[in-house]
């Protein structure tokens, strides 16, 4: 395999994996009011992706792939509403632990990755086309 192939493969994991991230990152933002709709009942829990190095045999490198999609253990804050369904008896709703800034923070960051592994193929792609038109 050249090591073109190998840099399309290399930036194709990353896509796939920054792709993952954006996807948890939308979900965590569209659900960052939802709380419990049942006296003491927990609202949405943010998730968080970490990702791992893995051995692709098809190339024979290592490219990027999502470990585990878990969930932020982080408590969650309460805020006074005694007419809402889901207050405990001293009219607290627990919040969802989903924070937008953070969240947004972590959206560009993907979105930086996502873009820089985008440039790597189109510049690739560019380079076998080059080679290609060299060698007729």
């Amino acid at each position: 395999m050249t090591d073109l192939t190998k840099a399309l493969a290399i930036s194709a994991g990353g896509l796939e994996s920054q792709t993952t991230r954006l996807r948890v990152i939308a979900e965590n933002l569209a659900n960052q009011d939802s709380t419990g709709s049942s006296p003491g009942a927990d609202p949405y829990r943010r998730k968080t992706v970490s990702f791992e190095n893995r051995m692709n045999q098809a190339a024979g490198v290592e490219t990027v792939r999502i470990r585990q999609i878990g969930r932020d253990k982080a408590e969650f804050t309460l805020r006074h509403d005694p007419s809402h369904p889901g207050a405990n008896a001293d009219g607290y709703v627990k919040q969802p632990n989903v924070n937008s800034f953070v969240e947004v923070m972590d959206m560009r960051d993907a979105e930086r990755s996502y873009r820089a592994n985008l440039a790597v193929m189109q510049t690739t792609r560019g380079m076998m086309t080059r080679t290609i038109e060299m060698l007729r």
